[in-house]
């Protein structure tokens, strides 16, 4: 890949990428820090890039593997810290947290975006690739390397969580499902 295609690439998509990730682990150094590590990957991977999908999709599919990539990561560590936690002195703080952007959103989208949590990872993937990054089934399935109809059937069950959970937050249960 020469420079101009990785520039082109970059400058095409990159909010894209970076919004994705932001949804998907909810802090926004991390996002920044795993973008840069897609754009690593698309990099090294250009050479192989067979244009059966967008150059969209293959960026999404890759920032996908990025992000399975830390999580993993951070379960490990995570058991590592559980072993050597100190149960009586530490403090427990949750490390979720909610992307700056939540703030300026309504009353409304907030309450989505904190019920996107009572979904399964592939659901909440499902429907910010579908709702928040405006791909097609088509396109979902390329980035998740499904099929269309896994993809809908995720779709479906995601929504009927999504609005379990809305109407348990409209009713001021917090933490009901």
């Amino acid at each position: 890949m020469d420079d101009s295609v990785f520039h082109r690439l970059y400058d095409y998509y990159h909010r894209d990428v970076f919004q994705f990730l932001v949804y998907l682990i909810k802090d926004r150094e991390t996002a920044e820090d795993l973008m840069h590590e897609v754009y690593i990957r698309a990099f090294r991977a250009f050479d192989r890039f067979e244009g059966k999908s967008t150059e969209k999709t293959w960026l999404f599919s890759i920032a996908k593997n990025v992000s399975i990539d830390h999580f993993r990561k951070m379960a490990v560590r995570r058991k590592r810290a559980v072993a050597n936690f100190d149960w009586e002195t530490e403090q427990l703080v949750s490390s979720e947290r909610l992307p700056e952007e939540v703030s300026a959103l309504n009353e409304d989208k907030i309450m989505l975006y904190r019920a996107l949590d009572a979904c399964t990872g592939d659901q909440k993937m499902v429907i910010i690739i579908r709702f928040f990054q405006d791909l097609s089934i088509a396109e979902t399935a390329d980035v998740l390397d499904w099929t269309e109809s896994k993809v809908k059937t995720t779709q479906h069950r995601a929504i009927k969580a999504l609005r379990e959970r809305m109407n348990a937050l409209e009713r001021g249960e917090e933490h009901g499902r």
